[in-house]
């Protein structure tokens, strides 16, 4: 059975690459990129089961215009937001444009796994 697959995208460099480690120690193919711009070109590339996606971020791309470039190109993936900074409202509005869940920041390492396990309970019941 291949690893699930999970594009984490967040500008805060450490968080990024503390997510991507310890999700990779737990047999996940994880894979971390800083930008909207980028994570979009990877999505284009190819399928993702999970995308844990940062909300607040620079660069002219926030996480909500992500989440809609990535339920028009990959309707299947599903979107885990995460916010440290926009409002529980933005989550909200996430929710409504297709995203599965959200978790704000600072959040438990065990929370997350567990919004996980759901996303891909989820995803293996379309696959």
């Amino acid at each position: 059975m291949q690893p699930r697959t999970i594009l984490v995208v967040d500008d805060e460099l450490d968080f990024l690459e503390t997510i991507v480690n310890r999700l990779r120690k737990r047999g996940m193919a994880a894979e971390g990129v800083a930008d909207g711009r980028e994570a979009v070109r990877r999505i284009a590339e190819r399928p993702f089961d999970v995308v844990l996606l940062d909300i607040k971020m620079p660069g002219g791309m926030d996480g909500i215009d992500v989440l809609r470039k990535i339920k028009k190109q990959r309707p299947e993936t599903e979107v885990i937001l995460l916010t440290g900074h926009a409002s529980v409202e933005t989550s909200m509005e996430g929710m409504k444009l297709g995203a599965f869940d959200y978790l704000l920041k600072p959040m438990r390492f065990e929370e997350l796994l567990k919004k996980l396990a759901a996303a891909f309970e989820k995803r293996g019941a379309m696959d």
